[in-house]
This record gives C-alpha cells, structure tokens and sequence, in this order.
C-alpha cells in the first residue's frame, strides 16, 4: 500500500493531498495543473516535499520531519512517462535487459517470458525503436519497467501522446497487467475513459488539493445538479459479466441484474467481470418497451430520485437490481408525459453506438 500525506510550495502552486492506494490502479484525476505529476515527482523521490510523509508499505520513503529521503533509485518504483524514452540504439530486448539489469538476483520477482507474453511483445525483441509504433513504445516502456520488478509501478499520463486507436491498443494491456502482476499501480490521467476503465480507487485533485477519493462511480459522477452543461459530464457505472461474444456482429453481451448489455466491442475476455461506463444523455427512459427498437439494451429498475428546477431538464436516477444506480437526463416536458414518480418501475434503454468501447474494461481485483 502507498500512503501518501505531503505539502509543497512553489510561487505560483501550493500542494497539499493525502491519500492512500491499494492492490490495483489507483488513479490521480484532475485537470492540467492541478498537481497530478508533482504527487507523482514526490512519490519517485524527483522532488522533496516541504512538509510530510510517504510510505510504500512499510518502509518510509520520504519524512521531512525526521529528514528522510530515499534517492530515486532506491526506492524500488517503476516509472512509465508519456514519451516512451527507450534508448534508440538498442533493440526492444536490450531495452527489457537494462531495466533487469540492475535489479539485484535476490529481487527479480519478475519473470521475463511473463512480461513479454502478457504485453504481447515477442515478435518485437530484434526491433529497434525507431521502427515502432507509438503503441508498441509504451507497450516495451512498461516491460522495461515491470522488469525492474518494482514494489510500486508509477504511470504519468502513459497514453497522452497516443491517438485514439493506439490508446485502444494499449489499455487492455495495462488491464492485464494490473490482473497479473500483483503490484499496484499509481496512474495520472485527465481522460475519464482511461481512468473509469481502469481504477479502482480515483483520487480526484483540485487545485492541489484531493477534492474526492473513491471508486470510479463515486468520484467521476457528478452530483445531482440539473444545469445545462452538467448533462454531458454525468456518468454511471455498471457492473457485469461477459456472456457472449459475437464476432460477426463485433459486440460483448454482458449480463446484469437488471437486463442484458449490448457492448460494441470483442476485446473482452468471455467470463470476465467488468464495468461499463453510460452517459446520462444516452439513457431513454419508458414505461415500458415494444418489440419494435433498435434498442438492444433494455434495463429493468426503479426511480429512486427526480431532481428538477425551472430549467428543460430533469436529472432521474434509476435503482437497478444488484446495486447499481443509472443516471438519465430527460427533459421536464418528456418526464411529465410519462408521468413517471419516484417508486415507480421503469424501463431504461441505451443504444449501443452511444457505448465508448474505450470506457469498457476490466473490473479488476475485488
């Protein structure tokens, strides 16, 4: 576990977080500037904090009371930044050598042939750098660092500098090595779809300070105010099983409680748990369903909550069985033709083209 309660001062940024991270991805989430990359300069041992402790689990690794500061390369931490920073004149084999290199025999709990094949880089070995793509970069970048065999794995923004099909390469490797390797990993993202995907804890950072920590359903959604432009932030989670693929049709059927999902994506595994991300804009609500939609995915639950002013809008929440609550914006006009209260059953439809494959991942260790 990393525990970290630090503060720093600069002319023009102060920070002050604390917050601890477990098994799995702990995500740092927030806005460019918000002190994201400082936390993780302090947690690598780059920069001192003022004031403050960090302990990865139990050994300290900075105290600036007791003046304690473990240099950068003691402290058993791999460092994944956006620019994948593999020696150009190496081949990728040599690039995964340098980091084992200088991890002592007694620490190499690491195994090669397992980093290789989780992250799916063996026929890449006698390639040089320059001949990769910027997927297949950070793919060998993250090898080179789990073979350090580190206590703690840092990632900075790791998919920052990759397009959008580069990024939907790499995440479900970073979703498998989080499953495989029991090593967890503190990961710095603005992107939501990233940090949904992957986290099981979001420390969200406001202005160097954590405005929230919890699992993604609690830090990424909104809250439950009905302006305008908070109608395209609002987010829920929905947790499932992977029943079916159709690689005809390219889609997952996921089961949950409260109906069947349609998923437009086949890089799931069959059988896995994982977690789907639904914007509150794409969710239609009804009393009840015909045969006749393109409506694939069709939701059985119960109004929980009405939040509405003199606005067009309306913010409904859904309780689904098996726990989960579904956000859907409506407008005040739709809402009172139904008629719908809280207490009520209703039915939730989602299209599947409104589903980010990007957002639909791994749930991860529980």
């Amino acid at each position: 576990m990393i525990s970290v309660e630090v503060a720093l001062a600069r002319s023009d940024f102060a920070l002050d977080v604390a917050f601890t991270g477990g098994v799995g991805v702990t995500a740092l989430f927030g806005p460019s500037g918000c002190g994201k990359t400082t936390v993780i300069r302090l947690v690598a041992g780059i920069e001192r904090p003022d004031r403050g402790r960090i302990t990865l689990a139990e050994r300290v690794l900075s105290d600036a009371a007791a003046r304690v500061h473990v240099p950068p390369h003691r402290r058993r931490i791999g460092l994944v930044f956006q620019d994948a920073q593999l020696f150009p004149h190496l081949s990728v084999a040599h690039n995964l050598a340098y980091g084992r290199f200088f991890t002592a025999t007694d620490r190499r709990r690491v195994g090669r042939d397992a980093v290789i094949e989780v992250l799916g880089i063996g026929h890449l070995l006698d390639r040089r750098p320059a001949t990769l793509s910027g997927g297949e970069k950070q793919r060998v970048a993250i090898g080179r660092a789990l073979l350090t065999s580190p206590d703690l794995l840092l990632m900075d923004e790791p998919l920052a500098a990759l397009d959008d099909e580069r990024k939907a390469e790499v995440l479900p490797f970073i979703e498998r090595l989080r499953d495989d390797f029991a090593i967890p990993i503190l990961y710095v993202s603005h992107a939501v779809e990233e940090v949904a995907r992957l986290a099981e804890t979001v420390v969200r950072l406001e202005r160097g300070r954590v405005a929230a920590v919890g699992t993604p359903a609690e830090v990424l959604a909104p809250g439950e105010a009905t302006r305008g432009a908070d109608r395209f932030e609002r987010l829920s989670f929905l947790s499932g099983t992977v029943a079916e693929i159709d690689g005809g049709y390219g889609v997952a059927m996921v089961d949950h409680p409260a109906g069947r999902l349609v998923v437009p994506t086949t890089a799931v595994r069959l059988g896995a748990a994982v977690r789907v991300a639904i914007r509150a804009t794409d969710v239609t609500l009804a009393r009840s369903h015909g045969d006749r939609t393109s409506v694939r995915t069709l939701l059985a639950g119960t109004v929980g909550r009405i939040v509405a002013d003199a606005g067009p809008f309306a913010a409904v929440a859904v309780d689904l069985p098996g726990g989960d609550r579904l956000h859907a914006y409506v407008t005040r006009l739709g809402l009172d033709a139904l008629g719908l209260t809280v207490g009520e059953p209703v039915t939730a439809l989602i299209k599947g083209v409104s589903i980010d494959e990007r957002e639909v991942g791994g749930a991860g260790r529980r």
